[in-house]
């Protein structure tokens, strides 16, 4: 079963600077739903397929299609579309209201809020941010960096060093998002964002010396909040008896939260400069994203097609 997640209103005020015309129980109303509502249907008499948990978000096209009506039916649509009880209402641009918005809100329990901004600008903004607060979520046993503009997923067993490559890619000028715990977001169909918890964020345990804060030894431009996860790379012990990929032709994937991730194996031995290593899985990454695939140039340059397997293999045993 899904978990649903949920966060107070009173964080969605704070977080926006919204005037408060009504809240009751100091605005500790949860939010549950990441999708708004402007409620023009509705105040036409049509309710069928109304979410109340969704934040309802009065513009000037709203406002003034009440104001069309005498006072007193305006009222009265008015209190049957308060009577459903929506999470709350946000009035935009700093719109005037009428008296009975008030009335109605307290007579019902219904927050009643105001902002400054334009009804699509606000709209915008607060779906980011619900679409972030709400998203489904794991945490990871891992590091997370940002290396290059890229968000960089070190997964492996504990021990094979990559709290180690963390500290070194910060000291070469990259920045560290988590480590040890990796919590992730999906914020949409095709993004996941990974962060730290509250409480471990920035700091890193070294095997020998102990705890250190990042942001304090380094300094606040070595640390980030957050990051998209552009990259899994799977570090583990070196494998004798394993084949590992030396062409790079292979399509690996990570599942993670429903989405595949592109990842990497890297193999750790003693001698290995792992932070030069993913600083030019990074680039490489990117490069790919923008169209241009160095093995596949290679294959081609070479006059071979890498649509063959045992073609590569082959490549593979006589180039290396």
């Amino acid at each position: 079963m899904k978990t649903k997640y949920s966060i107070s209103l009173k964080d969605i005020i704070d977080e926006f600077s919204l005037e408060v015309l009504f809240a009751p129980n100091d605005a500790d109303v949860a939010i549950s739903s990441t999708e708004l509502n402007r409620p023009g249907l509705q105040l036409a008499g049509y309710y069928k397929f109304f979410d109340n948990s969704r934040i309802q978000i009065f513009g000037i096209s709203e406002i003034s299609f009440l104001q069309s009506f005498e006072r007193e039916v305006a009222k009265e649509k008015m209190r049957e579309y308060i009577s459903k009880k929506p999470a709350a209402i946000v009035i935009a641009r700093s719109l005037e209201i009428e008296d009975y918005y008030l009335e109605f809100a307290k007579e019902f329990g219904v927050p009643l809020l105001r902002t400054k901004e334009s009804t699509s600008e606000f709209s915008a903004s607060l779906i980011a941010f619900l679409n972030l607060k709400l998203a489904p979520r794991i945490t990871r046993h891992g590091v997370m960096v940002e290396v290059y503009g890229e968000g960089i997923l070190l997964l492996g067993e504990s021990g094979v060093g990559k709290s180690e490559t963390a500290i070194e890619l910060v000291k070469r000028g990259h920045r560290l998002i988590a480590d040890d715990a990796v919590e992730i977001r999906r914020v949409s169909s095709k993004s996941l964002i990974g962060s730290a918890p509250d409480n471990i964020r920035h700091f890193i345990e070294l095997r020998g010396i102990g705890i250190i804060n990042a942001s304090r030894i380094f300094g606040v431009g070595s640390v980030k909040l957050t990051e998209k996860i552009d990259l899994v790379i799977n570090m583990e012990h070196w494998n004798p008896d394993k084949n590992y990929d030396r062409m790079g032709l292979e399509d690996q994937k990570t599942e993670i939260l429903g989405l595949d991730v592109p990842s990497i194996t890297i193999p750790v031995k003693p001698g290995r400069n792992l932070a030069v290593i993913i600083e030019v899985a990074a680039m490489n990454s990117r490069q790919k994203k923008m169209g241009y695939n160095a093995a596949q140039d290679l294959l081609k340059k070479l006059g071979m097609n890498d649509s063959f397997p045992e073609a590569n293999k082959q490549l593979t045993v006589d180039l290396f």
